[in-house]
């Protein structure tokens, strides 16, 4: 007996799956048959949809939101297609592309016209992830030339690092003691004190 299915991804683990699980509530998918991962695109690791895959039987049906929800990359969304269809011999549908639903066509004309489109999209959604990752960049590289920090603010320096920076560069005490006073290592004391150099001396 043929069953519904759904697969879920979020790229992160911050990101909301509502939105998604709100579509397949509506088709009246089984809880127990709703297959969700958190997980970034860097690694793909995907226990649930592995999981998934080996539930499916052949005529089941299986439900996903877009086609990037099977894949990184133009090559794997394609493999993975490849893998459902061809040797899963489920159907899918796509609920945001009406027209990549194995369901219908099953004729050669059918099955050829949803290959093409399934590549042309896979490419669309493969550049549309460069585009992005293209735009992140070049806002980054802006940011930073106008000066803007990234990343953890930078730790105040103890209120006592300009007693014992004096007491170290006038041979009174050693770095290592300096350091210690400060709380601090010697490594990050010496950068901060050839810092504090720079500044006296511009």
């Amino acid at each position: 007996m043929k069953k519904l299915y759904s697969y879920i991804r979020v790229s992160t683990k911050d990101q909301n799956e509502d939105r998604q699980l709100l579509a397949m509530a509506e088709l009246h998918i089984p809880r127990k048959n709703i297959f969700i991962d958190k997980q970034s695109g860097k690694d793909f690791n995907r226990p649930q949809y592995k999981k998934l895959l080996r539930k499916l039987k052949k005529d089941d049906l299986l439900f996903i939101k877009s086609i990037d929800r099977l894949g990184r990359n133009y090559a794997e969304i394609l493999e993975q297609w490849r893998i459902l269809t061809k040797e899963k011999k489920i159907d899918i549908v796509v609920l945001d592309m009406p027209l990549l639903d194995t369901r219908r066509g099953k004729d050669l004309m059918g099955t050829f016209l949803s290959d093409i489109v399934l590549q042309v999209l896979s490419f669309v959604a493969e550049n549309e992830r460069s585009s992005i990752r293209q735009r992140q960049a070049e806002g980054i590289a802006a940011a930073k030339a106008r000066g803007v920090r990234f990343g953890r603010p930078p730790k105040p320096l103890p209120s006592n690092f300009q007693y014992f920076y004096y007491q170290w560069k006038h041979g009174m005490i050693t770095g290592a003691a300096a350091a210690r006073s400060c709380g601090m290592p010697l490594s990050t004391f010496r950068y901060h004190a050839a810092l504090w150099d720079r500044n006296i001396s511009s």
